[in-house]
């Protein structure tokens, strides 16, 4: 199973954020909701992302993607912000071509909100991190209505 290592924003404190849990991460020495932030590929998408207890924003992402790069710090921050509401997955597209076919990816960054095992909402290209996080926020939001 991947391990991330992520740093507290509250206490500095470094933690280990599996990519898979019951709950959500907490920081060891404060307590208080890590971001969680990781990745996924084809062989453990069901689990990671439409498995998971609380809402996944999925990115669908490449190395090579200069839009890709500049989302990437936008997204971390959005899911440092709603830290213990959202899970933030990385998809290489690369290295994932089969997730690329099944959601039938064509442009990236092309993002995801996951809730209940099910899209909730989907939008292409980059945005500022404040616009983002509106953007999950009502799909959240939306999803927790049953209309997503």
């Amino acid at each position: 199973m991947f391990t991330n290592v992520v740093r507290c924003t509250n206490c500095g404190q470094r933690n280990r954020v599996p990519q898979i849990a019951s709950g959500t991460p907490r920081c060891g020495k404060c307590h208080r909701p890590l971001p969680w932030i990781v990745e996924a590929g084809d062989d453990d998408f069901a689990e990671v992302v439409e498995g998971s207890a609380i809402p996944a924003v999925v990115d669908f992402w490449a190395s090579w993607c200069g839009p890709c790069r500049m989302v990437g710090p936008a997204l971390e921050r959005v899911a440092e912000d709603l830290a213990g509401r959202v899970k933030l997955v990385k998809i290489d597209v690369d290295r994932s071509p089969k997730l690329s076919e099944r959601f039938a990816i064509r442009n990236i960054p092309f993002l995801m909100v996951v809730s209940g095992g099910k899209v909730a909402a989907e939008r292409a290209g980059a945005a500022p991190a404040p616009e983002l996080r509106g953007w999950v926020e009502q799909a959240i939001a939306s999803a927790g209505r049953g209309n997503g």
